[in-house]
């Protein structure tokens, strides 16, 4: 079994389609990992709970989370979620990455969530750059001064092992790496 591809279908459904799964999340975005297993198996007859459990255990970005028999995305939602996640107060930079033809806008406007809850920024340069490749081969890397973040009202959180997540970047906050 591909544990790319299931994997990717728990994201699209954890974070965008539950309903089109059969599955109500609840306000945290928790739901039954029974119910999510079930969902797979619609589309790989074979998933199962260990094989839910082990990508889960095995996802470098820790995109998921498993509390008791329920199962969740710890970020990228584009419906509403209480997500509960620890600040991070001690980041002094983060990073972004873009393709290229995003950058006149985003230098003017910041970055938003674009249909998602958050922005995400990564803390480390290579992944920023892995990220922003997925929309195109060209790709800026933006470096997010997180105090300015801070200085701003703005609250960073701890969304995954790499991964931090704010609800906007402003123009002010962000310088474009060399």
């Amino acid at each position: 079994m591909n544990r790319v591809k299931v994997s990717k279908l728990m994201a699209y459904i954890l974070r965008h389609s539950p309903e089109e799964f059969g599955l109500r999340p609840d306000m945290e975005g928790f739901v039954p990992l029974p119910e999510l297993a079930d969902a797979l198996r619609t589309v790989y007859p074979d998933v199962t709970e260990e094989f839910v459990r082990e990508i889960v255990a095995r996802d470098a970005k820790g995109r998921y989370e498993i509390k008791g028999d329920k199962i969740r995305a710890r970020y990228g939602h584009s419906f509403p979620v209480s997500l509960n996640h620890e600040e991070d107060t001690g980041s002094r930079f983060l990073y972004h990455g873009t393709p290229r033809r995003n950058l006149e806008s985003i230098l003017r406007e910041g970055l938003k969530p674009m249909g998602r809850q958050f922005v995400h920024l990564s803390m480390s340069k290579s992944e920023a750059i892995e990220t922003g490749r997925r929309h195109g081969r060209d790709v800026a890397l933006l470096v997010i001064e997180a105090e300015c973040l801070r200085k701003k009202g703005l609250k960073i959180y701890k969304a995954g092992k790499n991964v931090r997540i704010v609800e906007k970047v402003p123009p002010e906050c962000i310088t474009l790496a060399v």
